[in-house]
């Protein structure tokens, strides 16, 4: 065998890479959907040993809606690329690629076994370049062919070795083979089919056998005319080990996916579930049908099943006329391999062993597949087509006359399969163009109209989709998929009778329970959902819960695995106020999924629902030990520490806060309940920079704008606050708490005693029994010097409110500074008409400032439960004696009754000074 130059290596990996490379522009679509974007399995937090305790899809093998596709080895390089790039498609198209590349060159490392250097680089550039292989290179999913192809190669190649210089048995390769067969088993199921190749090789390559020389050897030893050849009996005992092994790693096997097999529907696979003779008519076609697919790879569909190539149900079909051509020039090659010495019936054996024996497990022989075409199994077995084919262009170029016509014709089928190959790419750009081109080469598939839907149902384009969807009930008026995706899309275009309509017509189409009989061997799992977006629809209506309820229990009765069934009721049943049965249904769920952040998450909400903060941070916490990045969880359960009081909690509900930003940046909310949590901890500038990045984030977010005026105003920034304040009532101009704060800050801080009274008359014509702006006016009318209408107000107020203290305080400062000046011999002029001593106008503002006690506002604080009184900053007391002379009794009396006033006005504001708080308001 002639090694591998570095030459032929960089010639197949250029062509590999004109031929794929426009694939690092494809996203993920199709089955790379399930295996991908919706497989937790990639995710980091996932513990490693999930890999391979689940399916390829991310589903436990336990599970009966299992795959029992088993490829750990597979999802590990998932998750590797995961690891590096997350969600990134180019790092996974580009793996692919290079996994294709690296398969080229040890397929020309075979090659050289049996065919000479020219005619084995001609194979490797004709499989590099073949158009079947784009749905497993280009299709990300794809690369457990890819994977399980390079150590079925490889331990092909070190079962080659295993003849020593001496015909002796050189065990360190067969060992080397074997585990390399386990390792390609794990990377996808067929590559335990190399086994069988190495057999023949054994027999007919390394051994030079043919079977005449089989027979004859067999007849002489039964008739005792011989003994069995030393070299018969090494080959005896190296296929021993290889059987043995072989049926180990079918036991292990069988011991994974728990003896049972996968559950596949008539839409998937029709042929299956079909009487004889059309079960086999069928199945012994779909052979000559997979055949021309290599020979003439121009019509490339991604999905082959429901109604794409219908059932040979007669033997009168003109079908069974390529079955039998194709089955009599099979067994002609195989004649000719295995009668016939020499290395071209060598050649010719391994080519149809390499075609042949890793198509068996997808070719519905021994068990049915979940598929009836599937262009990406045919990877491996188009190595032994192009060995063939390159051996016949051997045989056509060695003659004179068909020398140029041959490379001629060479040249036109890389040249036409590369283009092909390279256009085929683009069709898997996205889901959109995969399933058109594919409608293009196959009309009576419903699935492919299904699925063309639910690329424009995902970019919102639901009337198209709409359109799709009813084509697909058309083409198959049984597929119950088609009838739910039209009742969802009508749903999704607010059409709810329609889409009842179509529900109801896909639940009829269920087939019945029938006792002892296993219902999800008749039903696909999904299409249980039915019931699910049936009840989610109606349970719209308050009046049609119970009616929902009973379609979530009719589900779970026919499936009591069906894990949604119970997510979905215990969502129905916190809505119907019963949160026990609630957390019954997601403990249930538990028991299925006891891994599922989600199911931790919900059943976290039940607890906050029953009053029980501790045991719903508890599962919070749970959730978050399953996925650290959950995003909802990390929120809630912040909340939940904050609301707790417990300052111990605060650091952590922080760290939470900041991880849930990293997730969800644009997401105003995370930045101001970290603006609550620093107001919390009085760390007043990182409060402000977070409420500013809320605000930044959400213009007129309103309860980032009031705590941001409300920070300003307890820090004594209050006029900063104000343009906070304008901007929160020009978005909500009925926010009494803001006019509230506004009215304060003005009276307080701008002496504006106009502006403050028309932001508490404003709060009066909204709500005219609020007691805080009420009150507040009161103050104003104070302020205005208005003593008596002052009082009439506090009257009023207290009425709203006769329990409230402050108000009878308030109401009694009021009326003792109407007794101070009655006894005084003074009158109350209308606010602004006091003259000084010189006859000068004073203004309120000037007027207050004489006055020793005032009734403080009433201003809004963070917390609702308690209100907070606020002194005026200004208030000054007045020494001032009287400045004009009166008699010596007067003055006396005046001062004894002075005196008595003021002692009395200054143990309440003693008492009324104590009461305030540095406290926040939740808006």
């Amino acid at each position: 065998m002639a090694e591998v130059t570095l030459k032929e290596i960089g010639v197949l990996s250029c062509v590999v890479v004109l031929c794929y490379w426009n694939s690092l522009f494809c996203g993920f679509v199709f089955d790379d959907v399930s295996a991908i974007l919706d497989n937790k399995d990639l995710h980091p937090a996932t513990p490693l040993k999930k890999l391979f305790q689940n399916d390829f899809w991310g589903t436990p093998m336990s599970e009966e809606r299992s795959h029992k596709s088993y490829r750990p080895i597979t999802v590990l390089t998932f998750r590797l690329n995961y690891l590096f790039s997350e969600l990134n498609a180019v790092s996974y198209h580009l793996l692919n690629l290079l996994l294709h590349a690296v398969v080229c060159v040890i397929f020309l490392k075979v090659c050289r076994l049996f065919l000479d250097k020219r005619t084995s680089l001609i194979a490797a550039l004709l499989f590099a370049v073949h158009p079947i292989h784009t749905e497993a290179v280009t299709g990300v999913v794809g690369r457990a062919e890819l994977l399980s192809s390079i150590f079925l190669l490889a331990a092909f190649l070190s079962y080659t070795k295993s003849k020593g210089p001496d015909n002796s048995i050189a065990w360190t390769p067969i060992a080397a083979a074997v585990f390399l067969v386990a390792v390609a088993t794990l990377c996808k199921e067929q590559g335990i089919t190399v086994v069988g190749i190495c057999c023949v090789y054994e027999v007919f390559i390394a051994q030079g056998y043919t079977l005449p020389m089989l027979w004859d050897t067999s007849v002489q030893i039964l008739l005792g005319k011989g003994s069995i050849p030393y070299s018969l009996l090494q080959t005896l005992l190296k296929l021993i080990v290889l059987m043995f092994s072989t049926l180990l790693l079918v036991v292990i096997r069988v011991q994974v996916i728990q003896s049972q097999l996968p559950v596949f529907t008539r839409f998937d696979n029709p042929a299956a579930v079909s009487a004889t003779p059309a079960r086999q008519l069928t199945f012994n076609y779909l052979l000559p049908v997979n055949a021309w697919l290599l020979l003439n790879p121009s019509e490339l569909c991604c999905d082959w099943t429901m109604g794409t190539i219908p059932l040979v149900e007669s033997f009168l079909d003109v079908r069974n006329l390529a079955t039998l051509l194709f089955f009599f020039f099979l067994g002609s090659l195989v004649i000719y391999s295995v009668r016939y010495p020499g290395d071209s019936s060598k050649t010719v054996l391994m080519g149809l062993c390499l075609m042949a024996l890793p198509f068996i497990p997808a070719s519905n022989l021994f068990f049915p597949v979940g598929f009836v075409v599937a262009e990406r199994v045919l990877y491996v077995p188009s190595m032994g087509f192009c060995i063939l084919v390159a051996h016949g262009w051997k045989k056509l170029s060695s003659k004179s006359r068909l020398r140029k016509l041959s490379w001629i014709f060479l040249a036109l089928v890389l040249f036409t399969h590369g283009v092909k190959t390279f256009n085929r790419n683009w069709d898997w750009e996205s889901e959109y163009t995969l399933f058109m081109s594919a409608l293009k080469v196959n009309k009576n598939n419903a699935k492919l109209w299904n699925n063309v839907g639910h690329a424009l149902e995902n970019e919102k384009n639901y009337a198209k989709a709409l359109r799709f969807f009813n084509q697909a009930t058309r083409v198959q008026p049984d597929d119950i998929g088609a009838h739910m995706n039209v009742g969802r899309t009508y749903k999704n275009l607010n059409r709810s009778k329609e889409a009842e309509e179509s529900y109801l017509i896909a639940k009829s189409l269920m087939p019945q329970v029938i006792p002892g009989k296993r219902y999800a061997a008749r039903v696909a799992p999904n299409h249980l959902n039915v019931y699910i977006n049936l009840a989610n629809l109606i349970r719209a209506n308050e009046s049609r819960l119970e009616e929902a309820d009973q379609l979530y229990r009719q589900a779970i009765s026919m499936r009591p695995d069906f894990k949604q069934a119970y997510i979905s009721r215990g969502e129905l049943l916190l809505k119907m106020n019963k949160p026990l049965e609630a957390k019954e249904a997601y403990l249930r769920a538990l028991e299925l999924d006891g891994m599922n952040a989600d199911l931790w998450y919900n059943l976290a909400i039940v607890y906050i629902e029953l009053k029980d903060p501790n045991e719903a941070l508890r599962n919070f916490n749970q959730a978050l030990e399953l996925n650290r990045r959950h995003k909802l969880a990390l929120f809630n359960s912040a909340l939940l520490m904050q609301e707790s009081g417990n300052s111990k909690l605060r650091p952590e509900a922080k760290k939470r806060l900041l991880t849930y930003v990293e997730e969800e940046p644009h997401d105003a909310n995370g930045y101001f309940n970290l603006g609550m949590l620093a107001m919390d901890e009085k760390k007043d500038l990182e409060a402000e920079k977070w409420m500013k990045k809320a605000i930044q984030l959400q213009h007129g977010f309103r309860s980032a704008l009031f705590n941001l005026a409300l920070l300003y105003s307890q820090t004594a920034r209050e006029l900063d606050a104000l343009p906070v304040l304008e901007e929160l009532l020009r978005y909500y101009p009925d926010h009494i708490k803001g006019l509230i704060l506004k009215g304060d800050i003005l009276m307080n801080q701008k002496k504006d005693t106009k502006g403050a009274k028309k932001c508490f008359e404003k709060i009066l014509e909204m709500d005219p029994t609020n007691v805080q702006g009420k009150h507040n006016l009161c103050v104003v009318y104070f302020e205005e010097r208005d003593l008596l209408r002052a009082e009439r107000c506090l009257v009023e107020t207290l009425a709203l409110a006769p329990h409230e203290e402050y108000i009878q305080r308030h109401l009694s400062i009021v009326r003792s500074k109407i007794m101070s000046q009655n006894t005084a011999g003074q009158t109350t002029p209308p606010a602004g008409q006091e003259n000084d001593s010189k006859g000068k106008k004073k203004t309120p503002f000037e007027k207050l400032q004489e006055e020793k006690d005032i009734p403080k506002m009433n201003t809004p604080t963070k917390r609702k439960n308690k209100e907070q009184v606020k002194t005026k900053s200004q208030q000054e007391r007045n020494t001032n004696k009287e400045a004009k002379q009166k008699s010596t009794k007067e003055i006396k009396d005046i001062e004894n009754k002075r005196v008595a006033a003021l002692k009395r006005l200054e143990e309440m504001e003693r008492i009324l000074s104590g009461e305030l708080a540095d406290e926040h308001l939740s808006d």
